[in-house]
């Protein structure tokens, strides 16, 4: 029962916050524990929690760096609230 939370906490954010519901991103969660559970060989539920937020992390940094969303929201910000950036070095 425990390793439903953090998905149906994450569908109901994402829910409330973008007014959608994407099953692929509900199921990701528990088939990640799943693989983790086989490759891992335990049955500490902690380990296994702690492990795949740690893989999400990860994937989502690395993908946010691949997309360079921090200069494509940066541009949308100036358009936006007309910001100004200090360039720094």
């Amino acid at each position: 029962m425990i390793v439903f939370i953090t998905p149906l906490l994450g569908s109901l954010r994402n829910f409330v916050k973008y007014k959608q519901f994407h099953p692929l991103v509900f199921m990701r969660t528990p088939i990640l524990y799943f693989f983790l559970y086989v490759i891992l060989q335990t049955r500490n539920i902690w380990k296994i929690i702690v492990l795949e937020r740690w893989i999400m992390f990860l994937y989502k940094t690395t993908k946010s760096i691949y997309n360079d969303d921090y200069n494509t929201k940066k541009e949308k910000y100036k358009k936006k609230y007309g910001l100004i950036y200090q360039n720094r070095l």
